[in-house]
């Protein structure tokens, strides 16, 4: 790992901002392999050093990676004016790291939804090329016709922007419920491939990335942190 500054690994577990770090470290309160330093700029090896702030060790990781399961009402992104983000819903230890979605969920859709800082990481799973498939839970305004098994499995072409989806997997559950799994990530896709057909998407709660579910233990609004090798392994990529 490369060096970093002493007040920025502490401003990014939420010690404080870098200002009132350095302020705290001229009193004598952070200790490097057992030596006082009161230099906030001070390069160290997170990895090597010991670092203690006010007699508690520090252990920094570079990388966040947190599941939540996105309650409705909240928007995919890192901020906004208007509207409450997934990233105003986290603890401020967790905001410090700045963390931004990977991918997105609509406003009003529910469920599995990935956090990080960690770039590599999001591009994995967002990026086209990399097709890992997203399953859906849908509850729809008409019945669900068994016809539309095989019209997704062959793509739905979408008229306004002259393009066909990929193939996709729909498994009825009930004459209004169904899972589909899709294999890209197109804006309101699930929505639009039920209007295209005549149908309403009244309900959709995304429960699985890869073959990672959303864990039955989250609430709506909850989410926990992962390991990388755990959450990769899982999700298969």
């Amino acid at each position: 790992m490369k060096k970093l500054r002493i007040d920025k690994i502490l401003a990014n577990l939420g010690y404080g901002t870098r200002s009132s770090i350095k302020k705290e470290m001229k009193k004598g309160v952070v200790t490097v392999n057992d030596k006082v330093v009161k230099d906030s700029s001070t390069l160290i090896d997170p990895e090597k050093d010991e670092l203690y702030y006010k007699d508690l060790l520090i252990e920094y990781q570079e990388y966040i990676y947190l599941v939540m399961n996105k309650p409705a009402g909240i928007i995919s992104a890192t901020e906004d004016y208007n509207q409450e983000t997934v990233v105003d819903i986290l603890i401020p230890e967790d905001q410090a790291r700045d963390p931004f979605p990977v991918g997105r969920l609509d406003i009003d859709t529910e469920g599995l939804l990935l956090l990080t800082n960690d770039g590599k990481f999001a591009h994995k799973i967002s990026s086209p090329k990399s097709e890992i498939p997203k399953t859906y839970f849908v509850k729809t305004k008409e019945k669900i016709e068994e016809k539309l098994i095989k019209k997704f499995k062959k793509g739905i072409y979408l008229i306004n922007e002259d393009i066909t989806t990929k193939p996709a997997e729909l498994e009825i559950l009930s004459d209004h419920t169904a899972h589909l799994t899709i294999y890209e990530g197109k804006f309101h896709q699930v929505k639009r491939m039920f209007e295209y057909t005549g149908n309403e998407v009244l309900f959709l709660k995304r429960i699985k990335i890869g073959a990672f579910s959303l864990p039955e233990d989250l609430e709506p609004g909850e989410y926990k942190e992962m390991d990388l090798e755990d959450l990769e392994k899982e999700i298969g990529i």
